[in-house]
């Protein structure tokens, strides 16, 4: 039975209250061009419950799983070994099937588990505090810019070039709304940061400086020095970690002087899982917790005495302040907090570096093999430093060497042409990731590969 809940009569009474004469008048924001006139062209109508399952099937059978061929992708989505203690805990029914608790002392359980979520990542990411997580990684930059502006009363907001561009257009489809300026560039193929040119952009009515910690070619720029300019302008610095692995084996943001550090959690606990869901980190500064977005989970004890958990802060647009809410997040991603709480547990402090310490070694162990692939000119590692994601300079496009390494079945890195279509300068450098995972025969085979394909 089909769901039919208006009738014509009812929805032509709901388009007058708003003032629209058509359905169509809702999608005028929409370009034309991209609006359907018809149903789909070459797609059937209807089909078979076992012919639909047996034709996916066959579309998922050409998918190449990171776990079956050698996996060298990264650029802000890395592949990590997950215990498979972590989703046994993360099933259980009150974890599993749990909603945002609004009445939330009586959620003891959700608001423990998102308590030690944010110690673990306000330790993480050297900040005093930490909300209960966000929607990714992208999203909780603007909120990190979004917050800037509200704490300095600015809006001008100064993006590092080694940001990644999936997170600057994030920033920047949000800041269409806002009236905030975003300045930004591509980045070089250079060996180091541009921290220079990120200093030399800061004036007086900047909000905030936002860089990438690594940044987005592995780079790894220096946070103080910014910090330092940023601060002497009155502005903010944001820290972008989008492999929260490599603070394993790097100082915190938050303790070489960045004020909001933001990040991806994925890399701890929560896996690839096709493009989503993930986690955003968030952590600031105490003295701008009523800024913050998100929600706050903070410790107590009750009228007994007894250790309690409550929701300290929530100023979420479905609570307390709603339209004066400092963000439109309306719920934390719980069970992938979760899973990043479990799996650090597990790690605990001497885990986490330890495991950032092999991924580095992976790193070295690769570049180095690169190295040796002959050609004149054959492949040149970009990165004096990094932890476990290097970029390569190839005598060729990268997009047509990761389409061959794909047909020989190695998945062997993120072409920079592939984020920067616009950066011609660009096109010949690959993104290279590796983590505790790759293996010695997988290095091999991508050292193999390269040389057959720039032969």
């Amino acid at each position: 039975m089909r769901y039919l809940p208006l009738t014509p009569a009812e929805r032509t009474d709901m388009l007058g209250v708003i003032g629209a004469n058509t359905v169509d008048d809702l999608f005028v924001d929409v370009p034309a061009e991209a609006r359907l006139s018809g149903p789909i062209a070459d797609l059937p109508m209807h089909a078979s419950e076992m012919a639909v399952e047996r034709h996916m099937a066959a579309l998922a059978g050409k998918n190449l799983a990171a776990s079956q061929v050698p996996f060298f992708l990264g650029a802000g989505a890395y592949r990590h070994h997950v215990p498979a203690s972590v989703d046994h805990l993360i099933q259980r029914g009150e974890f599993l099937t749990a909603y945002t608790p609004y009445q939330p002392e009586i959620a003891q359980g959700t608001l423990q588990m998102l308590f030690e979520f944010q110690t673990q990542v306000a330790r993480l990411l050297g900040t005093e505090i930490a909300n209960a997580s966000m929607y990714d990684g992208s999203t909780a930059c603007w909120e990190a810019v979004a917050m800037a502006g509200r704490v300095t009363k600015r809006s001008r907001a100064v993006l590092c070039s080694g940001l990644h561009p999936h997170y600057v257009s994030t920033v920047r489809t949000m800041a269409r709304f806002t009236g905030d300026v975003i300045e930004w560039a591509a980045p070089r193929l250079e060996a180091a940061a541009d921290e220079v040119g990120v200093i030399a952009a800061i004036d007086d009515q900047t909000s905030c400086v936002v860089v990438q910690y690594p940044d987005i070619l592995g780079r790894i720029p220096d946070l103080a020095a910014i910090a330092e300019a940023a601060h002497a302008h009155g502005a903010l610095l944001v820290a972008v970690v989008t492999e929260p692995v490599a603070l394993g084996l790097i100082e915190a943001p938050g303790n070489l002087g960045a004020d909001i550090v933001v990040g991806e959690g994925q890399s701890i606990g929560v896996g690839l899982q096709f493009g989503g869901p993930y986690l955003g980190l968030f952590g600031c500064r105490e003295k701008f917790v009523r800024q913050m977005p998100g929600r706050l989970c903070g410790e107590t004890v009750d009228a007994e005495g007894k250790r309690g958990f409550v929701l300290t802060l929530s100023t979420r647009e479905q609570h307390i302040r709603r339209e004066k809410a400092t963000s439109n997040i309306c719920t934390n991603a719980g069970l992938c907090a979760l899973a990043f709480s479990v799996h650090m547990t597990l790690l605990g402090g001497e885990g986490l570096s330890r495991l950032a310490r092999l991924s580095h070694a992976r790193a070295q162990q690769t570049a180095a093999r690169l190295a040796r692939v002959p050609g004149v000119p054959g492949v040149r590692v970009l990165n004096d430093v990094y932890v476990n994601e290097f970029a390569v300079v190839l005598p060729k496009d990268a997009r047509d060497v990761v389409r061959q390494l794909a047909d020989n079945r190695i998945l062997g890195g993120v072409s920079l042409g592939r984020l920067y279509p616009d950066a011609p300068d660009l096109a010949n450098g690959l993104l290279i990731c590796t983590s505790e995972m790759t293996t010695d025969a997988e290095i091999e085979a991508l050292g193999q590969a390269l040389e057959g394909v720039l032969a």
